[in-house]
């Protein structure tokens, strides 16, 4: 399964993310405001789109309506609060795995 990562920046929970889960999906982050900035061909590549918050989703869903109709869309409900590998993201993370 491909699982597409996004959070705003790209550069703490969606990298964490990617990487954490890399073993266990063929995975890609990126971000809607910065970093690598996500692209319709991203959600076009994925299988499964997640998405770190809430207001990120409604974006998405904004930016390429047609192509989050084609995919699973999960929220994780992580907040902006953690740094790139934080071990208590990582944690977060490894609880969410099921949503995938």
């Amino acid at each position: 399964m491909k699982v597409l990562f996004v959070c705003n920046q790209n550069q703490c929970r969606s990298p964490t993310a990617e990487e954490l889960f890399k073993s266990r999906f063929i995975t890609k982050s990126a971000g809607l405001y910065g970093g690598r900035i996500v692209a319709k061909k991203d959600l076009s590549w994925a299988d499964t789109v997640a998405v770190m918050e809430s207001e990120q989703r409604v974006e998405l869903v904004k930016r390429f309506p047609s192509e989050c109709l084609q995919k699973k869309l999960v929220c994780l409900n992580i907040p902006d609060i953690y740094n790139y590998n934080d071990p208590e993201l990582i944690e977060l993370l490894k609880r969410k795995e099921e949503e995938l």
